[in-house]
């Protein structure tokens, strides 16, 4: 396997410095922005690219035929296309599948540029490396006035419902002041029941109303679940603690990383266009700062350009690496982890990769990939600590098995 270069960084109280590489998994790629797994117990991945294309690594290589292909509905560029997907939790089951993708205005509305859609596919009774294309199922289909800030991050949270990142609606620093608007599903984060339907008379929402979703029965969309995000590309929760991090895509000056404790019940402000950050951007009609929720970590553009935010590490493979948050930026490809103190935060940059880092994946194990989006060279690694296994005790038993220990005790 190819490896990348190393780089040596802080690591959780007691444990070994991590010493992370970035180990080949797949190239040839073009375009790659999505690595999932389908939870159903076959060990796969499933890797997006950008125009569309969804491909299966079966752990020994990739399967010759797309699992899905969305190109025909979709369009792509810049920052439009295949964006999400994201496995019912009973896939295994059910064989149902979600994406995230950008599809073409047909309404001619000059103040439309595209249609931000969710859909749900079928994989195919006959083939389970296959999603049946005449499956679809449009359960959302929003306008979206410029062609930048969508979003992208589809993914079941513990409670088994569907959340869905959507950006600002583009153009610079919010002009109509979405993100802020209760009464508009973008610059949110959403959180819907994918299954039923609580508006059947309408044929671009197809999906049921959570009903302790923060805005039901107060002014404002019942989807939304959280407001003032610019453009939430990448977030996922921790799946040992149910805990939500986003890394929200800044403006000019500032990225960050949001976070949104397991008890949360929702509503959260994380301040777009109010502020970028930490920092005041636009306050023109904005309320105190306690209003907001700031973020736990941000960083200056002079240390990249987008944030692409990833993963709390709870795999087996690295303990080092146990708890601690990677995320990267796409213009740099510098790799941190964040731990916390507390309530306190802090990041420390593990790996200077220069690559593209569009995202960010977890297998069933819950190791760590990420992808340099290239177009035709692009790639998907693995995430790998080389730094060697504390160990809990010097008496001969190395393995640090506490149990093997106690057993020794008279």
């Amino acid at each position: 396997m190819a490896l990348l270069a190393l780089a040596a960084a802080a690591a959780p109280l007691g444990a070994a410095e991590p010493v992370l590489s970035l180990e080949l998994l797949v190239g040839g790629l073009t375009d790659p922005v999505i690595i999932t797994n389908a939870g159903d117990g076959t060990g796969r991945l499933f890797i997006g690219e950008q125009d569309g294309l969804v491909w299966i690594w079966d752990g020994f290589n990739l399967l010759p035929a797309p699992f899905l292909d969305v190109r025909p509905q979709s369009i792509s560029g810049g920052e439009n296309g295949l964006l999400g997907l994201s496995f019912d939790p009973d896939f295994s089951t059910n064989g149902l599948l979600y994406v995230h993708y950008s599809a073409p205005d047909t309404t001619g509305d000059p103040e439309v540029d595209h249609f931000t859609t969710i859909s749900r596919f079928t994989v195919d009774t006959t083939d389970p490396n296959r999603a049946d294309p005449s499956s679809e199922t449009v359960l959302l289909r929003y306008p979206h006035p410029f062609a930048t800030h969508n979003g992208g991050t589809l993914t079941f949270g513990p409670d088994n419902l569907l959340y869905i990142g959507i950006g600002d609606g583009g153009s610079g620093g919010d002009p109509g002041n979405r993100a802020q608007n209760p009464n508009l599903l973008l610059g949110k984060i959403l959180r819907v029941d994918p299954q039923g339907d609580d508006f059947p008379a309408d044929p671009d929402r197809n999906y049921t109303i959570p009903p302790d979703n923060p805005f039901v029965g107060v002014a404002g969309e019942d989807e939304i679940w959280a407001l003032g995000l610019r453009n939430p590309w990448r977030f996922s929760f921790d799946r040992s603690t149910g805990d939500l991090f986003i890394g929200d895509v800044g403006q000019a000056t500032w990225e960050e990383i949001d976070f949104e404790p397991a008890a949360s019940p929702g509503g959260a402000n994380y301040g777009w266009r109010c502020y970028e950050g930490n920092h005041p951007f636009n306050t023109t009609g904005c309320g105190g700062p306690e209003d907001y929720v700031f973020p736990i970590l941000e960083y200056p553009h002079s240390q990249g350009c987008s944030v692409t935010g990833g993963y709390r590490y709870r795999g087996a493979a690295f303990p080092n690496l146990n708890g601690s948050y990677l995320y990267s930026d796409y213009c740099t490809g510098t790799l941190w982890a964040a731990t916390a103190d507390g309530s306190a935060w802090s990041s420390t940059p593990l790996l200077f990769s220069l690559l593209n880092v569009s995202t960010f994946g977890e297998d069933e194990a819950g190791e760590l990939y990420l992808a340099d989006r290239i177009a035709g060279t692009g790639a998907v690694y693995r995430i790998i600590d080389t730094s060697p296994i504390g160990q809990v005790f010097a008496d001969g038993f190395e393995s640090g098995d506490v149990s093997a220990w106690s057993a020794a005790v008279p």
